[in-house]
């Protein structure tokens, strides 16, 4: 065990630094960059979601930043569907060596939430209303790439449903998803 030296983020930094060399492990270290959030929901608010993520694919409008902050990568879509891949790295582990479960569900989310978008016109929003996530199995780095692929149950006037599964290559599922979507339309 550590003995804290104090509560400012320099006293910090220096207690994980002798936490790193006093173990004998290396302290990792991961820097990042994104676009401006609002660049993205400006550009997007006269768009269906299926204009959008076309101009996301294009490169035409930046992804939004919690692509960059978990490392998702290969987003595709089509009308009601949309899978997100990711490659398992060490930042994304929990205490246990294992893949955190808040990653799988913002995986799971994202993926969710973008299908019910693909069906949306421009001029209506959606945001989550809730996301039951099943744990099936740990994911690790061994694990190799995983996909989410999420898809649209049913789209009404007020609530939407999504579902959504995260597997490997080999089609082993990790986890699944149920999501309800609040639509929101213009009065």
């Amino acid at each position: 065990m550590t003995e804290t030296v104090g509560t400012d983020e320099s006293a910090e930094a220096a207690n994980m630094t002798r936490m790193a060399d006093g173990d004998g492990s290396v302290l990792r270290e991961r820097a990042y960059a994104w676009s401006d959030p609002l660049e993205l929901a400006t550009f997007g608010a006269g768009l269906s979601g299926m204009e959008l993520f076309a101009a996301m694919v294009e490169g035409r409008v930046p992804p939004p930043p919690i692509m960059q902050t978990l490392d998702f990568s290969g987003f595709s879509y089509e009308e009601g569907r949309v899978a997100v891949s990711l490659t398992p790295q060490e930042f994304h582990y929990n205490p246990l060596g294992s893949v955190h479960g808040g990653v799988f569900a913002a995986l799971l989310d994202t993926v969710c939430g973008c299908a019910v978008h693909t069906k949306l016109p421009a001029g209506v929003f959606y945001t989550s209303l809730d996301l039951s996530v099943k744990f099936l199995r740990p994911v690790s780095v061994a694990t190799g790439p995983i996909t989410a692929e999420g898809a649209t149950v049913h789209v009404g006037r007020r609530t939407a449903l999504a579902e959504a599964r995260i597997f490997d290559e080999a089609g082993k599922v990790y986890a699944t998803a149920n999501s309800s979507c609040l639509i929101m339309r213009p009065e």
